[in-house]
């Protein structure tokens, strides 16, 4: 049986680097740097940057009894939906609904309203927390949002892989489609990271740069956190053909696994698997990927290893292929992370343009890939893949292809 083939119609974002995918990938284009100073309340943090949001709309258009029981990861992923709804040309009324449906990935959970109930309880003494804290911190909580506020009644569900869940959640409505359980799917991920609670617990971890992201440098110290989220529309390639689709990107390939191994180490062998999954499930060689999204956090550890998985799976290739980390331009976002990462793939395949790695100073022999250094360059990309590997060995990657 033939496999219904998957295309990307829309696609919608905020994010340090803006407020929408174009400011977003315009952002990525320029080598716009999204990490600066934050400021919270709370004194005695030690990491003072990160890449917060900009641009936030002063009217963000969800509904305000709706609003009440969000956190703040439900709104953003609304308005990310609500952008790529717009940009697919989906309005309500010209799709059916209940083979319409959302799957969003987290990393955590509502961490604004968590922080806030233990403000409420602790600090000021209340009997009680706020009545929806709940729904406001449940994982599902974003799926949830973008179905009611997008009226889709198919298949509605939350993933958590925490970095990989936004190619999870990809993968996942992939799978829907694929299955034939429906015609429209969106996916993506959303994640507050600037808040007190998850900042101390990555403090404790040792892993947050003094300054800035950089990704493959022999002077990288660490990840940089950010607060994003975004959302793409994943249509069958014979529902958007039927009415007309402006198509972005065709999802050609998508892989999976796990390392088994350790909680927070890296293994090569389980990404490794994850990309020969991903290229043999597209039908494809590693000499005919021109462009790939790093994972490339900036930790010692996971630049390494990901240098070593690159070179293990492409081989001779490997020394053609561009590679680039957005990250070091709009933060580690954790569950947003690969989403807003599929934006720079989509239009590396759409526009020829290599994103490149900024805050890069000195090589690295163990990462010695051709990583885009500081500049985007021009470059024909017919194939880009996106890496997420995630603490716990859970691996996603995803093939895209210019249509």
């Amino acid at each position: 049986m033939n496999q219904r083939r998957v295309v990307i119609t829309g696609m919608g974002g905020i994010c340090a680097l803006g407020s929408n995918s174009g400011a977003i990938w315009d952002g990525m284009k320029e080598g716009r740097d999204g990490c600066r100073p934050i400021e919270i309340e709370a004194r005695d943090l030690k990491v003072n940057v990160g890449c917060g949001i900009i641009g936030y709309p002063e009217e963000d258009g969800v509904d305000k009894r709706q609003s009440v029981t969000m956190s703040g990861i439900g709104r953003i992923s609304v308005i990310a939906a609500r952008q790529a709804m717009q940009q697919a040309g989906l309005e309500p009324g010209g799709f059916n609904p209940t083979r319409s449906g959302a799957v969003v990935g987290v990393g955590i959970f509502g961490t604004d309203a968590v922080d806030q109930a233990y403000v409420d309880i602790f600090v000021e003494k209340k009997k009680r927390p706020h009545i929806f804290t709940v729904p406001r911190v449940m994982p599902s909580g974003p799926s949830a949002h973008v179905s009611i506020a997008m009226g889709l009644q198919g298949p509605v569900f939350g993933v958590t892989s925490a970095c990989s869940s936004g190619n999870h959640a990809f993968i996942s409505a992939v799978d829907q489609i694929r299955l034939g359980r429906a015609d429209v799917m969106l996916a993506g991920g959303a994640e507050l990271a600037l808040v007190y609670g998850p900042l101390k617990a990555w403090e404790a971890m040792r892993v947050l740069a003094r300054s800035v992201c950089r990704p493959f440098s022999a002077d990288r110290d660490g990840l940089v956190l950010g607060d994003g989220a975004a959302i793409a529309v994943l249509e069958s390639y014979e529902h958007a053909r039927a009415r007309g689709a402006n198509i972005l990107a065709e999802i050609i390939g998508v892989g999976m696994s796990g390392d088994a191994s350790d909680i927070v180490n890296p293994t090569v062998e389980g990404p490794a698997a994850a990309i020969r999954n991903c290229l043999a499930d597209a039908g494809i060689s590693a000499d005919q990927v021109d462009y790939i999204n790093a994972h490339g956090t900036a930790t010692q550890a996971n630049d390494q290893t990901e240098t070593r998985v690159i070179r293990d799976v492409f081989g001779s290739a490997a020394d053609k292929v561009a590679v680039s980390s957005t990250k070091s331009m709009h933060g580690h976002c954790l569950g947003a992370s690969s989403a807003i990462e599929l934006i720079a793939c989509v239009n590396a395949v759409r526009e020829g343009v290599i994103p490149p790695t900024i805050n890069y100073t000195t090589p690295d022999p163990l990462c010695d890939l051709d990583i885009t250094p500081n500049v985007a360059r021009e470059r024909k990309v017919d194939i880009a893949i996106s890496n997420a590997f995630a603490f716990g060995g859970t691996n996603a990657v995803i093939a895209v292809k210019k249509v």
